[in-house]
Parts: structure tokens; C-alpha cells; sequence
């Protein structure tokens, strides 16, 4: 991202002058897939892609917005009647909205922002653009009043209420608590966090997008959750303490074999199975052990496909060539049924791979393959 870019057509379109400039990044989950909604694990990191925007308030109780990369301008009130129709623009409105609820005095202002996150490649474009406002009001009007904890919880509750997705709160807290050499396991039962050491000396991080988009994908999603809460419903009869999946172990999930269908019972073994997947890759980094990380990482993908049911055939084929490339990890990332596979490569296979990858999923599927490098960065901060 560029802050000239940024500065100069926030000049352009206000009053000459210069606000402050902000930025909050996409994230990656190394491992941890459909745990978050089971009480589970994440273990998400902050990327070097992310949304930058410049803020400066106007003295007066109107927001005026610009999107550089949509070159669209909108501008709304901060009442609750003022939602504005552009999709972009209600992430803003609802983080304006949210931070009222939370007692920050929000005002009027005027802003101008562009992004480097890809749209659609499961990098958490729209929990950037919320944690980049939510981190800039909280500056700017709230005099640091909130927490970080409380900015990740307005973005989510601005993403529930003002833009129609029932999202976890991973991607906003990733976005805003992320650190460089680090990842953060989350217990989303909890909300206690730890900082995890990532420092892959000799490997690099990239995402292969398939660009496959499944048309059953939100409906999968409902299924497989209901899946996992009746699963918790036949354990809680025998157990009345458990809460979650998270909770579950197979001895308990094996007692209610019976009672439950086939399907129910696969997927929560694969929560089961990656609960503690997510722990043992945690064990793994403490030690730099990177081989464990990456032997787990295909683990996970092949839960999300045989037992979830989660994948897609442009993705399972990835991962089989990463596999056969040698990679040293490699899954798919994000809900599943499309989108990307994340891989841990070493530098040396970094060049085949890629290049092997594009011309074997071009012949196979006859579209192009999606690159991006990835590196763990900072969270939501002030930069200028």
C-alpha cells in the first residue's frame, strides 16, 4: 500500500489539506478451520495486505467517503436513517453506528481509502476495511476509549447489522491484534489469545486461488453447523457440562454413535481432530518445528474433504500438487467450497511449484491460476 497514493487523491477530492493516515491488514489462518462457531482454536495471523485510509474530521455531522479503487464518492449522516446504498460505504456507516452505541462521539469527516488485499481470495478484505475505521474513529474521537477487543467486536457487530453477514469475530481480531513474527491462537470460547512465534526461516507463504466460487457454499455452511449443534444435543444428554464441540471427546462422540446420523458424525470428528490440531501446531512453532506444521496442514485438508466435506475438486487437486511437489504444507483455507489453498514452501521449490501449479490447473480446469506471496505483519495502526 501506498500513503503518497492515498494522500494524494484525499487532497484532490476535499479541501487541500492532509488528515491521518491509518491502515488495518487482511489475515491468513494457518490452521483451525470451521472451530471458531464449536468453541474451538484459530490461529490466524495479520498479512502485509490490507486497507489504508485517510481521515480527517470536518466539523460538521456528514461523512464524506471516497473508494479510490472503485472511484466512487458517497457521502451519508450519522443517524441510524442515513445508510447509505453503496455496499462499501455501509461498512463505514456501520462502524460509525457501532461506535456511537459504544459512547464514542463520533462526527463528521472525510475519508479517502484503497486496498492491496484481493477481493474474494478469503483474505478478510471487508474485516480490513471495518478494523482500519474502527481503529481511526476510536483515535480520532473516542481518545483511545475502547479496546481492542471491543474495536474487533464493533466491526463484527457492524458486519451482523448493517451488512447482512453473520460473521465470527476471527478476521477482525486477527486484523487488529496481528503482530510481525507472530500468529495468535484464540479460543473462541474464551476469547484468551497467545501470541505464537512464526518465523519460518527458508520458507515462504503463498495462496494459490482457484477462483472456484461454489454456489452452495453459505447453504453448506448453515448445514454443517447444524450439523455440529446436533451433534452437541445427543452429547449434552449424557454430558450435561458440554457446551461445545469443543468439549467433546471421541470416547464421547463414539457413545452417541448411534443416535446421530453418519454425516454428523464425520464432521465432528474432523472439529475433534482439529481442535487439537491447532494445539499441536502451536507445540510445533515453540519448537520451530516446521515439518509437524506443515504435516498437519495436509491433515486438516484432508478432514475438510473426506470427513467435513468441505472442499471442492479444484482445491483437493492443489493440494495434490503441492504434495507432489514436495511442499511442506499445504490446505485448504477458509470455510472451504472454493477460494484458496494456503502452502508452507521451502525457497528452493518455491519457483517449481508455482510454475508447475499454473500449468497443470490451467490444463485441468482451463482458467488461470491466482499467486499471492503472503508475509505475517503488523495489526491495525497509525501510520503517517
Amino acid at each position: 500500500m501506498d500513503i503518497e497514493h492515498v494522500r494524494s487523491r484525499f487532497i484532490k477530492h476535499f479541501d487541500g489539506t492532509t488528515g491521518a493516515v491509518y491502515v488495518a491488514p487482511g489475515r491468513i489462518n494457518l490452521i483451525g478451520e470451521h472451530t471458531d462457531y464449536n468453541g474451538g482454536y484459530v490461529l490466524p495471523g495479520a498479512i502485509d495486505k490490507g486497507i489504508m485510509a485517510e481521515v480527517k474530521p470536518n466539523g460538521t455531522d456528514m461523512v464524506r467517503a471516497y473508494s479510490i479503487d472503485m472511484k466512487d464518492y458517497v457521502e451519508f449522516g450519522l443517524g441510524e436513517a442515513d445508510a447509505p446504498r453503496a455496499s462499501w460505504a455501509r461498512y463505514i456507516f456501520g462502524v460509525c453506528r457501532e461506535m456511537i452505541g459504544c459512547g464514542v462521539e463520533v462526527k463528521g469527516f472525510n475519508t479517502a481509502f484503497a486496498g492491496d488485499v484481493p477481493l474474494g481470495a478469503g483474505l478478510s478484505s471487508s474485516a480490513a476495511l471495518e478494523s482500519v475505521y474502527a481503529y481511526a474513529l476510536n483515535d480520532l474521537f473516542g481518545e483511545n476509549r475502547l479496546d481492542k477487543l471491543q474495536l474487533a467486536r464493533v466491526g463484527q457487530r457492524a458486519e451482523h447489522n448493517y451488512c447482512g453477514v453473520q460473521c465470527g469475530i476471527m478476521d477482525q481480531f486477527a486484523s487488529l491484534f496481528g503482530q510481525k513474527g507472530n500468529l495468535v491462537r484464540l479460543d473462541c470460547k474464551t476469547m484468551d489469545y497467545q501470541y505464537m512465534p512464526f518465523q519460518p526461516q527458508g520458507f515462504r507463504l503463498v495462496l494459490l486461488d482457484s477462483t472456484a466460487k461454489h454456489e452452495l457454499a453459505s447453504s453448506a455452511y448453515n448445514d454443517r453447523r447444524r450439523s455440529c449443534e446436533a451433534v452437541v444435543a445427543a452429547v449434552q444428554k449424557r454430558h450435561p457440562a458440554v457446551e461445545y464441540l469443543r468439549d467433546c471427546s471421541m470416547d464421547m462422540l463414539d457413545e452417541v454413535k448411534a443416535d446421530i446420523t453418519s454425516d454428523d458424525y464425520r464432521h465432528a470428528q474432523y472439529v475433534i481432530e482439529e481442535v487439537q490440531r491447532v494445539l499441536d501446531v502451536c507445540d510445533a512453532l515453540q519448537k520451530g518445528d516446521y515439518e509437524t506444521v506443515g504435516q498437519k496442514m495436509y491433515d486438516t485438508h484432508h478432514g475438510m474433504s473426506r470427513l467435513y466435506e468441505a472442499s471442492c475438486p479444484e482445491l483437493d487437486f492443489l493440494n495434490d500438487v503441492a504434495f507432489d511437489c514436495g511442499v511442506t504444507g499445504s490446505r485448504t483455507m477458509g470455510g472451504g467450497f472454493g477460494g484458496c489453498t494456503l502452502n508452507l514452501v521451502k525457497e528452493e521449490l518455491y519457483g517449481t511449484f508455482v510454475g508447475q501449479a499454473r500449468e497443470v490447473f490451467a490444463q485441468r480446469f482451463g482458467r488461470q491460476l491466482k499467486v499471492y506471496d503472503v508475509a505475517i505483519s503488523d495489526g491495525a495502526r497509525r501510520v503517517d
